[in-house]
């Protein structure tokens, strides 16, 4: 099964630190969030104090730049700068249209950026306010747990720059840069492999392109998949929760969001080429 954690219970998979604002001038502090992003690519900050500006993890960010060589944030839009207040709001239409992430609906599995060439590392989900009517779970899976389970054709037929990866209009930053050709994965299962997932925006170019993408998505829809799913519930992420993940290393999706009170601020940060 899934794991589903009660209450505020946190599986092992994902490291738990606490935070107080001072914390960003400490360099240990820094480093051990560092450590956590390389070694398993995900961790959980819960804050000890309110910080409805994101005072903390804007300095967290520019220490990693500083001490450990992280890329600053990118802009998530033509329009936007580094934060991204994450709500269903009548305030979020982007380009004349609104984002998945800003619907009440699923959000199905993928990782961030995945039309970008070159997509961030890193991002980070702070909450401000919870979804307090039992929705808006969110849904990690490590994806070389996904890609394991491909044969290595398929793989093989991933990291070929074979596909067209669409821009979502509300996140079009030039009128004529509206799709990029890529891969889907790249690197190797030794060697931290890297995967960029959007299905509604991925078309295959050629047939093996086209066979290896199917079989990617029937895998990410088995039972496998689903056992090795963490789910981290509204209990588990309250208000000063910060989720950190490596956006290579694991997807995300989202489950229907309850609360239309729900507030998380989103930022990304350490764009290299895919």
């Amino acid at each position: 099964m899934a794991l589903h954690l009660p209450q505020n219970t946190l599986p092992t998979d994902i490291p738990l630190l606490t935070a107080q604002m001072n914390d960003v001038q400490n360099q240990s502090h820094v480093a051990a969030v560092h450590s956590h992003l390389v070694r398993g690519g995900v961790l959980k900050i819960t804050l000890g104090f309110k910080d409805t500006d994101s005072r903390y993890i804007e300095k967290l960010i520019h220490q990693l730049h500083r001490y450990h060589g992280h890329g600053l944030p990118i802009d998530h839009s033509s329009s936007r700068g580094w934060f991204w207040d994450v709500r269903p709001s009548p305030q979020t239409i982007e380009n004349g249209h609104q984002a998945r992430s800003h619907t009440m609906g699923n959000f199905a599995w993928h990782t961030d950026c995945s039309y970008e060439t070159s997509p961030p590392r890193y991002f980070a989900l702070q909450v401000l306010e919870p979804d307090r009517c039992g929705g808006g779970t969110l849904s990690v899976l490590k994806s070389d747990q996904l890609l394991r389970q491909l044969p290595p054709p398929v793989r093989v037929a991933l990291a070929k720059p074979e596909f067209r990866i669409t821009v979502p209009p509300e996140f079009i930053k030039n009128k004529d840069e509206t799709h990029i050709i890529g891969s889907v994965f790249a690197g190797d299962l030794d060697n931290r492999p890297e995967l960029r997932f959007r299905q509604d925006i991925i078309t295959p170019l050629t047939s093996a392109a086209e066979a290896a993408f199917s079989t990617l998505q029937a895998v990410l829809k088995g039972p496998q998949v689903e056992e090795e799913t963490i789910h981290l519930t509204a209990q588990m992420m309250q208000e000063g929760s910060v989720i950190l993940m490596d956006n290579r290393r694991w997807l995300h999706s989202r489950n229907h969001i309850k609360d239309p009170n729900r507030h998380v601020r989103r930022v990304r940060w350490d764009a290299s080429p895919f």
